[in-house]
């Protein structure tokens, strides 16, 4: 060190650029573990924007109604299979603002299909923080207000209209309450089961373990797809939207638990033979505290990890089951049902729009699959 006249002092050491890269290792070994799974998680792109658009998703459901010009099942008779309508600013060459032009259906009796005619003529401007037809705001304040509604005297169908005139894009953000939600619903019910019995197999081990294997593996061993008909049968069909909802969320949760109790048996065997595991049980803890306080946490972040992979197999099983009409019924909705509205291949030809369901499908489950890929690299952060 090299004191200057002002009294400040300068280290004179040379330069090493090892130290220098020690020091930051010790201040990551320091740093808490959450900081580095965030550390490593953000550098993974894909599932950092994925994460990003399942939580804005999540965040939006509770407003679907509110983004949506129309109702679920608000229907227009006089604009059946109508195809998806363009927003436009400019008429003419001069700025407008946001409006659409009306159309006109018209039945074409030789092609046994609807043709439809716009008026460019007359700009409709859309209307904004409108009052249209009553809805529920998050299923519990009737509301009127929405966000954008079409002008009298037209329509807008941004990605056009179904069969009995209802608007799609506004039945995809309906039936993106259920679709998503029902994959929450199904993994908090095979978490509770799975990590209960997984923890008790593993932990306890004996005539216990021995007795769930054997039920895992009875369960593992019939078919899914006839398992999930037969139990989808089984719901009486008196049953209203809510009651199938629920029933078909704790079948998809009931049958995917037995993966999940055997990856924490699996670890459990591991853990339990640790030396901290055997202080707690020498100090008097109980079974339930060494299970809650010793062993969950070690594992927790590959829980998390196995949630974001499980959860698009359960929306996809509710869109199989909705789509074979063994799940949940109209007047609900959800992106099955909507599918199994559109499952006419012959429609499907003439009006493609009717399909575009399988849109947000696809895109949701991507966007899981790309979030469990990210968060499965970034679970150990001092792994390069």
């Amino acid at each position: 060190m090299t004191r200057l006249p002002d009294g400040r002092y300068v280290d004179d050491a040379p330069y090493d650029p090892d130290e220098n890269i020690n020091r930051i290792e010790r201040a990551d070994m320091d740093a808490p573990n959450w900081l580095l799974v965030w550390r490593k998680f953000r550098k993974h792109r894909l599932g950092l924007v994925s994460g990003l658009f399942l939580l804005i998703s999540y965040l939006l459901l509770p407003f679907a109604g509110f983004i949506a010009p129309y109702t679920a099942n608000e229907r227009n008779a006089d604009h059946l299979y109508a195809p998806p309508q363009m927003v436009r600013f400019f008429h003419e060459g001069e700025f407008v603002g946001p409006f659409v032009y009306a159309r006109q259906g018209i039945a074409d009796l030789e092609q046994y299909r609807w043709t439809y005619e716009t008026d460019t003529s007359r700009p409709m401007k859309l209307q904004f923080f409108c009052n249209a037809t009553e809805y529920r705001l998050a299923g519990l304040f009737p509301t009127q207000r929405r966000l954008f509604c079409a002008p009298e005297g037209a329509t807008i169908f941004l990605w056009g209209s179904d069969r009995l005139g209802r608007d799609v894009f506004s039945r995809i953000l309906y039936g993106a309450q259920l679709s998503l939600t029902v994959g929450l619903i199904g993994i908090s019910v095979s978490f509770i089961l799975g990590i209960g019995f997984g923890s008790i197999a593993g932990y306890f081990g004996g005539r216990i373990d021995w007795v769930i294997q054997r039920a895992i593996e009875i369960l593992r061993s019939l078919p899914e797809l006839p398992l999930w008909l037969a139990l989808s049968a089984a719901v009486p069909s008196n049953w209203g939207p809510v009651a199938v909802f629920f029933i078909i969320s704790l079948i998809l949760g009931v049958l995917d638990w037995p993966g999940l109790a055997r990856a924490v048996r699996a670890k459990f065997l591991s853990l339990r033979e640790e030396e901290y595991v055997r202080a707690a049980e020498m100090m008097g803890a109980s079974s339930g505290r060494v299970i809650r306080r010793h062993l969950l946490p070690n594992f927790i972040s590959h829980l998390i990890a196995s949630a974001t992979l499980s959860i698009p197999a359960m929306i996809l099983g509710e869109t199989a089951l909705s789509f074979l009409g063994l799940g949940l019924r109209a007047p609900a909705v959800s992106w099955g049902v909507m599918l199994n509205d559109a499952q006419n291949l012959a429609s499907i030809e003439i009006y493609p729009w009717t399909a575009i369901p399988m849109l947000p499908i696809i895109v949701v489950v991507l966007a899981f699959n790309f979030l469990g890929d990210g968060l499965r690299d970034s679970l150990d952060p001092y792994e390069n």
